[in-house]
């Protein structure tokens, strides 16, 4: 696992994320050398190009791999839950978890298929975060040990790492953590999540407008917006993602809560997601908002909107794809094939 995970603040992590290293730019150029060799037209291969060099330039290695692949679920439950934001209760949450463990969901059978290694991370369950129209979620010693508890989880000797989440009320804090982050109301971000009706929508966006007048200053720094309107299985997402990159270890992001805590690292360093993919557009609206905002541009878009990593595993599918034709193809030395024309 990642080796140093001890923070002693939010000014810690402030700080592990200014110093975050950037792509192997030789490893990255290896990659584009060899694609131009293989046995296609240059470009032919489209995105499935552009991930294997990236998978090269994030794992600083050529040949880039995609052979060990972990998942990390993480769970948290929000105070916010009690003010009827879900269709279902906050107890689902644990019981989702025992599900994971038991090896009775979606996850678990994607995990099957691509013979990934499958990490569920539950944070405090029996005791909710603070609900945010009334205090802050997390606080920042909350927050600290969320962020602690991601890095915690990444294995380093990873080749690409999924991430993803179970809340029940989630997707709340995930949409007022989206508009602390990009700006708008409540109206703005909200959606279903696991199948509100309209007056639970209406219900969504009042408690995002209410703790967003609360935390009026959560506009002005990210960290404090995840400390103040967020979870803490966003917060872990957040601390998962800066320790893949000390680690260089690519990520495949999933839907919308998984991205506005991603967002969190995004907002405090330029270039801070460089070393992830998100892997679709759920269904969620406000995911394709926030991937508008912050110019990112998903693998998949299939309707998706159950989170627990099932879109992250999903493409992690289509890179171990995209490495296996880039490493395994021939050149056209190497086939006998005659190469453009001059």
């Amino acid at each position: 696992m990642h080796d140093d995970v001890q923070l002693a603040s939010l000014s810690a992590f402030r700080a592990r994320v200014a110093a975050m290293p950037g792509p192997d730019e030789g490893a990255a150029e290896r990659a584009r050398a060899h694609d131009a060799h293989l046995t296609k037209p240059a470009g032919a291969l489209g995105r499935l190009e552009a991930l294997a060099q990236w998978a090269a330039a994030w794992q600083g290695r050529h040949p880039p791999r995609a052979d060990r692949i972990q998942v990390v679920v993480f769970a948290g439950n929000h105070g916010v839950a009690a003010r009827g934001v879900s269709a279902y209760p906050a107890a689902v949450t644990a019981q989702m978890v025992a599900n994971f463990e038991a090896g009775g969901a979606a996850i678990n059978q994607l995990c099957a298929v691509l013979g990934a290694a499958l990490t569920v991370v539950p944070l405090d369950l029996d005791t909710p975060t603070e609900d945010m129209t009334e205090a802050p979620a997390l606080g920042e010693a909350g927050c600290v040990a969320a962020l602690e508890a991601g890095m915690a989880a990444v294995d380093a000797d990873t080749d690409l790492l999924c991430l993803g989440e179970m809340g029940i009320g989630n997707t709340t804090a995930a949409a007022a953590l989206a508009a602390a982050l990009c700006g708008g109301d409540g109206a703005s971000w909200v959606g279903p999540g696991t199948g509100v009706d309209s007056d639970g929508l209406a219900r969504k966006a009042a408690v995002v407008d209410a703790a967003l007048a609360r935390h009026a200053d959560a506009r002005r720094d990210p960290l404090a917006a995840l400390g103040w309107v967020g979870g803490r299985e966003l917060a872990a997402i957040a601390g998962a993602v800066v320790a893949a990159r000390e680690s260089r270890v690519p990520v495949l992001l999933d839907g919308f809560a998984c991205t506005a805590a991603a967002a969190v690292v995004a907002k405090l360093q330029d270039g801070g997601l460089d070393h992830t993919q998100i892997a679709h557009c759920s269904a969620e609206p406000g995911h394709r908002r926030l991937l508008d905002s912050l110019s990112l541009d998903p693998l998949l878009d299939l309707g998706l909107r159950l989170g627990e990593a099932s879109g992250a595993a999903l493409a992690a599918a289509l890179v171990r794809m995209a490495v296996a034709a880039h490493n395994g193809m021939a050149t056209f030395d190497s086939a006998g094939v005659s190469g453009p024309a001059d």
